[in-house]
């Protein structure tokens, strides 16, 4: 996952941070309770943050919904590219899906190439 550069982050309480400026999650075990989630460390500072939200929220924030989509895509063409040409001739032929050129627009999409192909 990737943090959004520019994009700001929410730790609660009035408290803001850039998410590409945070640079670990930590959350807190021992005190944990009503504004007192996680302790965010930023870049810069000589001391965490202690957040009112959760690591996982937070971190939802600095990579935003797409990131999860964006690693769905590159997973399925990696799936894609270990599928034989046989296959992909024959699902082709029965059930109109092209799996070819699925990876072709996910590369379109993400902006990466796909894995090497397995055949």
């Amino acid at each position: 996952m990737k943090a959004i550069p520019d994009r700001i982050v929410t730790l609660g309480f009035g408290k803001h941070v850039r998410a590409d400026r945070i640079v670990a999650l930590v959350p807190i075990e021992e005190d944990r309770g009503p504004g007192r989630r996680t302790l965010v460390y930023v870049d810069g500072l000589p001391d965490p943050l202690i957040a009112g939200r959760t690591e996982g929220t937070i971190l939802r924030d600095m990579v935003g919904v797409e990131s999860g989509a964006s690693e769905l895509l590159r997973e399925l063409q990696v799936q894609i590219g270990q599928v034989r040409p046989l296959l992909k001739s024959s699902i082709r032929s029965e059930a109109g899906l092209d799996l070819d050129e699925l990876s072709r627009r996910i590369t379109d999409l993400t902006g990466e190439q796909g894995s090497p192909r397995m055949f």
